[in-house]
């Protein structure tokens, strides 16, 4: 059949869609339609044996257009007898043409030592994938089983996190990974320093340290959680002066002289979190508001002393007992009613109805 006599049976009626710029495309975008000894064009919507040789008609070049419809570059724009023609052209080119044979040899040993895919992935990088190219890919894709594509995804997560490790600890001077995190934690540093120190985010190596080294974070899971060693103290014990330890000027602070962790932390000049979490390690048991109650116990003491009574309860039951009032009770001992009745055991406050 004549090629134009084809193209009239086979013409498109209707278009697809239009292109960003308004163009009007017959095929959809990443499919080339090729059927025996024609390809369509986009275009028009007409057969052609060779669509790039047509493509002049419309003032496109074979670039644009492959672009233009999301066509891979390696995408043949003619019909199966134009490219087998062209094809037996190009041996005899390549037996009889000293140049076009010594051009093919030169591709062929840059394709034995790598060096063209490399030039292809550098040409390719931050070049947008084809529609062509991302419709194969799914499926491809979609022919993998799932957890297949998972364990996949999986060690080429674990590889790139154990690159970025080795990196770090190559740019700091150390052999590998447990040396580098081993090294900054003898010195008193934190795995949050370490992350920050390789230009990563600060918890990195708190998340990622099980995958890319378990042996190191199972050691360093041992220390944090057996005991605690000196260099945790290491800010703490700069500050102190007339104590043996941490353990012992906290002991005296916080259980005798009853100062609240607020106050030891004015003190020492650190956070409160910090003087908390120094007290868990030394055993030291926390008291919430110590300076208050502490002052209130005192107190209460000295009204029962006063007044010849074993403690406050005994005081208070005797005196309510003998029918006195909150406010005649609150004159003699000098306190406020409200304190008394604040202050006063189960036994003497007076129970609210129900």
């Amino acid at each position: 059949m004549p090629e134009a006599a084809f193209a009239s049976d086979v013409r498109s009626s209707r278009p697809l869609g239009r292109l960003a710029d308004g163009t009007v495309f017959h095929v959809p975008i990443g499919v080339m339609q090729i059927d025996g000894e024609h390809a369509r064009c986009h275009l028009c919507g007409d057969w052609f044996r060779s669509v790039g040789a047509h493509l002049r008609t419309h003032g496109w070049d074979r670039a644009g257009y492959r672009e233009a419809f999301g066509l891979e570059r390696s995408q043949p724009l003619e019909g199966r007898a134009t490219r087998e023609r062209r094809a037996r052209a190009m041996e005899r080119r390549r037996r009889d043409d000293a140049a076009v044979r010594a051009g093919c040899e030169a591709g062929q040993r840059s394709a034995a030592t790598g060096e063209l895919s490399r030039l292809a992935a550098s040409a390719a990088r931050g070049r947008r994938q084809p529609e062509q190219r991302r419709r194969k890919t799914l499926l491809t894709l979609a022919s993998i089983p799932p957890g297949v594509r998972e364990e996949a995804a999986s060690r080429a997560s674990v590889a790139r996190l154990r690159a970025v490790a080795k990196r770090a600890a190559q740019d700091a001077g150390f052999a590998d990974v447990g040396d580098l995190v081993r090294g900054h934690l003898v010195d008193g540093g934190s795995l949050a320093g370490l992350s920050r120190a390789a230009g990563l985010h600060k918890d990195w190596f708190s998340r990622h340290l099980p995958t890319v080294d378990p042996d190191t974070a199972r050691e360093v899971a041992d220390m944090v959680s057996g005991p605690r060693p000196p260099r945790y103290d290491t800010g703490l014990s700069r500050r102190i002066h007339g104590f043996d330890d941490v353990g012992a000027f906290l002991r005296r602070r916080h259980l005798v002289e009853h100062r609240s962790v607020r106050a030891i932390a004015e003190e020492v000049g650190m956070s409160r979190y910090a003087v908390t979490a120094a007290m868990e390690r030394h055993g030291v048991t926390l008291t919430p508001h110590v300076t208050v109650r502490t002052a209130a116990a005192e107190q209460a003491r000295r009204v029962s002393d006063a007044h010849g009574f074993a403690d406050l309860d005994a005081y208070l039951a005797h005196r309510r007992g003998a029918g006195w009032s909150w406010r005649r009770i609150s004159d003699e001992c000098g306190r406020p009613p409200t304190w008394l009745r604040r202050h006063a055991g189960p036994g003497v406050r007076p129970s609210r109805p129900t």
